[in-house]
């Protein structure tokens, strides 16, 4: 297997296991907060609360293992999704109508075959690591209260 191989197998199949992923589905990208608290499917996950002024956090421990965070203004909105652990989480529900912009330009983005980024105008999406490490941020740019940095959110 060739080094140009190699990043796009981990590309397709991170793609792959993020859009196919069985675990539970929160609140998507560019959507309202609301939707997380219908989510039947998060009985099994651990849900923590913050708020920190120009936005709130909800924290969803996944029983994968996975660590996600979802940032919302306070008009309800979530303008940004981290996550952390041993699995990617499903990513076609946490980018929602952006999963197909993020797909485009993750094929088409320059990366190696630990990360992958895609910086757009309307979507930012970078995410790194390997077998069982992973971690990953997606953002709107656009969307990002006025006075909250792109570092904070982790």
């Amino acid at each position: 297997m060739t080094l140009r191989v190699a990043p796009k197998i981990w590309l397709l199949s991170t793609i792959a296991v993020g859009s196919c992923w069985s675990c539970a589905a929160f609140a998507t990208l560019g959507e309202p907060e609301s939707a997380l608290k219908g989510e039947s499917q998060l009985s099994a996950a651990s849900i923590k609360l913050s708020d920190r002024g120009t936005y709130r956090v909800h924290e969803i421990d996944l029983p994968s293992g996975t660590v996600v965070r979802e940032y919302a203004a306070l008009d309800g909105n979530v303008f940004a999704v981290t996550w952390h652990g041993p699995f990617v989480p499903n990513l076609k529900q946490m980018l929602g109508r952006y999963f197909d912009e993020f797909s485009a330009g993750a094929k088409a983005a320059r990366f190696d075959h630990h990360h992958v980024q895609v910086n757009q105008s309307d979507l930012v999406v970078q995410s790194s690591g390997h077998m069982r490490a992973v971690s990953g941020r997606a953002y709107l740019p656009q969307a990002i209260p006025g006075g909250v940095s792109v570092g904070e959110l982790e």
